[in-house]
């Protein structure tokens, strides 16, 4: 279980993963090697997983955002795994999940403009032979961006 520096540790890298050991022995009271140490061990431990950069999707044109419910005709094994074998395929599906209650799976999309979601939704998603039912909702704005996790 991580103690408390561990968790210091964590928090300053989700805010900055180019810290070096360096910044983090500043920030956490540590000597480099201490911290880099640490971070190699949260790492090994699978607390930390990757390291990715957050692309602006505005300047990349992509100005529509979507969360997209689907509902599955059938609920068998196969259906399930072809679905989200297709999910993985589309680059505009940038994460999903599966959910209790109404809808099985909520999508997370970014699309170019409102035609390119009709196409993903209409061409895509809806011939889908385990799809039942879909329903989105366009993000009109997003008041707070993806935050770090509490730690």
């Amino acid at each position: 279980m991580p103690d408390e520096i561990d968790h210091r540790l964590l928090a300053a890298l989700q805010g900055d993963a180019h810290l070096t050991a360096q910044e983090l022995g500043e920030i956490l009271n540590l000597s480099p090697s201490q911290a880099g140490r640490r971070r190699q061990r949260l790492e090994d431990a699978g607390y930390i997983t990757h390291y990715a950069a957050r692309l602006d999707a505005e300047k990349l044109g992509l100005k529509v955002q979507a969360f997209v419910q689907v509902q599955l005709a059938t609920h068998g094994p196969q259906q399930s795994a072809e679905f989200a074998r297709m999910v993985e395929l589309r680059a505009e599906i940038v994460s999903a999940w599966t959910l209790t209650g109404e809808a099985d799976y909520l999508l997370r999309t970014y699309c170019e403009d409102l035609r390119a979601l009709h196409r993903l939704i209409h061409d895509v998603l809806l011939p889908h032979p385990a799809v039942a039912r879909v329903q989105s909702q366009i993000v009109m704005d997003q008041f707070k961006r993806d935050a770090p996790l509490p730690t």
